[in-house]
């Protein structure tokens, strides 16, 4: 069984800085791509960010420059530095990763719970 954990959501002013961590866990062989989504009140989920396991990384356009994806492979964690909030980030933000948990085995979406960040003044 796999588990996707994110903390460092909450409350932030705008301009203000936040970074979201996801630690995978449980029978892992392998982790493909690992990204952020949100999903803001009365919206359809968008891709914020995603890193591929050779770290090369991709963007949605209302983020770039202002969030930062990493990634630390031997603690099978992914990071969502996120700078310069504003409102219209406000949204659970949710992990996702692609995990191999079986040798011959094809790779597996996974998600994690979600984690709430809310920009306001």
């Amino acid at each position: 069984q796999v588990q996707l954990v994110e903390s460092g959501g909450g409350l932030v002013h705008p301009g203000g800085s936040l970074r979201l961590s996801c630690a995978a866990s449980g029978s892992i062989l392998r982790i493909n791509n690992m990204g952020w989504y949100r999903r803001a009140p009365g919206k359809e989920r968008e891709l914020v960010a995603r890193i591929s396991s050779g770290g090369s990384t991709d963007y949605a356009d209302s983020v770039k420059g202002r969030f930062t994806i990493s990634r630390d492979n031997a603690k099978n964690t992914v990071y969502l530095q996120m700078n310069s909030l504003k409102p219209e980030d406000t949204a659970v933000y949710y992990c996702n990763a692609d995990i191999l948990i079986r040798w011959g085995g094809t790779y597996y979406d996974y998600w994690g719970q979600g984690t709430q960040v809310t920009v306001s003044s």
